[in-house]
């Protein structure tokens, strides 16, 4: 079973929508037992006193409209010690790749990637500042779509 975490800033936003996007993408395609789908934050902002908030509520809203229920994820921290408990490491931007590098002391293994790798390169803007989750969704729900693909044909875990 491949283990894949989806790393954002917050784990309220971006990272969560990934994580329960390629799960039912994964899972409607028959394939979910392949992977354990997690995600989790660069920083403590949405973390207190040992719980995480909820996903956050437009985001929640653009995964509900399609029938996907989020509602038991809570923020949590990414650990010095998940790289060795995960196969794949998925930021979403920039500042996620380097804050990941900061909290693991590198990255020996090549483990961690940008989630539009998978498709046209670049950053999912941070739909807490722009405040466009439709963007955030399409782009996130592309590259796990493409993510999906490879994971099932199995080029990626080779």
């Amino acid at each position: 079973m491949y283990k894949i975490m989806f790393v954002c800033h917050g784990n309220i936003c971006r990272s969560p929508m990934a994580e329960y996007i390629l799960r039912d993408i994964l899972n409607k395609r028959g394939c979910g037992d392949l992977c354990l789908i997690s995600s989790a934050a660069t920083s403590t902002e949405e973390i207190y006193g040992g719980s995480g908030n909820p996903v956050y509520p437009p985001a929640k809203a653009q995964l509900s409209k399609r029938g996907i229920d989020c509602s038991k994820k809570r923020a949590v921290l990414l650990l010095k010690s998940d790289y060795d408990r995960y196969d794949l490491f998925i930021g979403m931007d920039g500042m996620n790749i380097r804050n990941m590098h900061r909290i693991f002391g590198g990255d020996p293994e090549g483990k961690i990637h940008k989630l539009k790798e998978y498709t046209v390169g670049g950053d999912v803007a941070d739909p807490w500042y722009s405040g466009d989750f439709d963007t955030a969704y399409s782009e996130i729900y592309d590259a796990c779509s493409a993510l999906a693909g490879m994971i099932i044909g199995g080029g990626l875990f080779v």
